[in-house]
């Protein structure tokens, strides 16, 4: 199924300057959010602490629940609404003393004498500790770090050291913009979303080596043109097969995003931006990275310098 001709001719690479600019203000935006807010947003997995989502048989103000919790030893305790509901909500706390090892249930209990509420429902509770928190945190970053360096070594054994390159900066782009998108958007950073972030780098990194595939054919086939003209070449030619690959794969995370409710809305929250920013990648900032590679350390076989458009 073809959506765009295999023969189209639209000038890709003419706009690598709006969209590698585009990308810099995004991941500046990012940072600074992050600078702003004091850092990313750790969940209970990274931060160590509980997490307690609850569910009343009415409505009730958080703050009342958090006059209720205040005779039990926990620190920078927070309550959250969950959705339009006003009867369920998590409740957080960074600091919980060891002797709460049934955390959950003194809870449950509080909050039963607390609101006079028989029927309260405890639907999730998590409990780690902050060194556990640290160590976990530290080998979901080892686990990208190590992904990434995986990739630039299949990818310089496949094609050349430059693709490798080239396919790296494409993967750290990616990983940047969702991280800056979390900080945005106020969303925690847990285990799930550094599973999110290793299946982009997956799915990112398999768009960009179809395109190197095509790239590296269209030299041996065109080896007359010049370099920009056979790489936005190449993107033509598999941009009907990125459309398909990531319009279907949108539909799915979608749906996840809108009703899976909230224990994965942070999982498909960073498929959708990591998914969108992978696309977006692999067709503009990892052609640009080829061409200004060649641009200033070109190839035995230099070619000429001609520009499309």
């Amino acid at each position: 199924m073809q959506i765009i001709k295999s023969n189209s001719n639209f000038d890709f690479i003419g706009k690598n300057r709006i969209a590698v600019l585009l990308s810099l203000v995004i991941i500046l935006t990012g940072f600074l959010s992050l600078a702003l807010k004091g850092g990313p947003r750790y969940g209970v997995d990274f931060s160590g602490g509980l997490l307690v989502q609850v569910r009343f048989s009415a409505p009730i103000e958080p703050d009342r629940i958090k006059d209720f919790l205040s005779g039990l030893k926990m620190e920078s305790v927070t309550v959250q609404q969950i959705g339009d509901s006003s009867n369920e909500f998590l409740i957080r706390s960074q600091y919980v003393q060891e002797e709460m090892a049934r955390f959950s249930e003194k809870i449950e209990q509080v909050l039963k004498v607390g609101s006079g509420d028989e029927n309260i429902e405890i639907l999730r509770s998590e409990m780690v500790g902050p060194q556990v928190g640290k160590d976990l945190r530290i080998k979901g970053v080892k686990a990208l770090l190590y992904a990434i360096a995986g990739t630039l070594i299949y990818i310089s054994w496949r094609f050349e050291y430059r693709f490798g390159i080239a396919a790296v900066v494409a993967l750290a782009h990616d990983v940047l913009v969702t991280l800056g998108f979390l900080s945005i958007f106020g969303k925690e950073i847990d285990l799930t979303v550094i599973a999110a972030m290793l299946a982009i780098i997956g799915y990112s990194i398999n768009d960009t080596i179809i395109i190197f595939d095509r790239i590296r054919e269209n030299i041996g086939r065109h080896a007359d043109e010049s370099l920009p003209i056979i790489v936005n070449r190449s993107i033509n030619e598999t941009m009907s097969r990125t459309i398909l690959t990531s319009g279907t794969t949108l539909l799915v995370v979608l749906s996840l995003f809108f009703l899976g409710g909230d224990v994965i809305n942070g999982f498909a929250f960073t498929l959708l931006v990591g998914i969108i920013a992978g696309t977006y990648s692999s067709v503009f900032v990892a052609g640009a990275l080829i061409l200004f590679w060649e641009k200033h350390r070109p190839m035995v076989s230099k070619r000429p310098a001609t520009e499309v458009g």
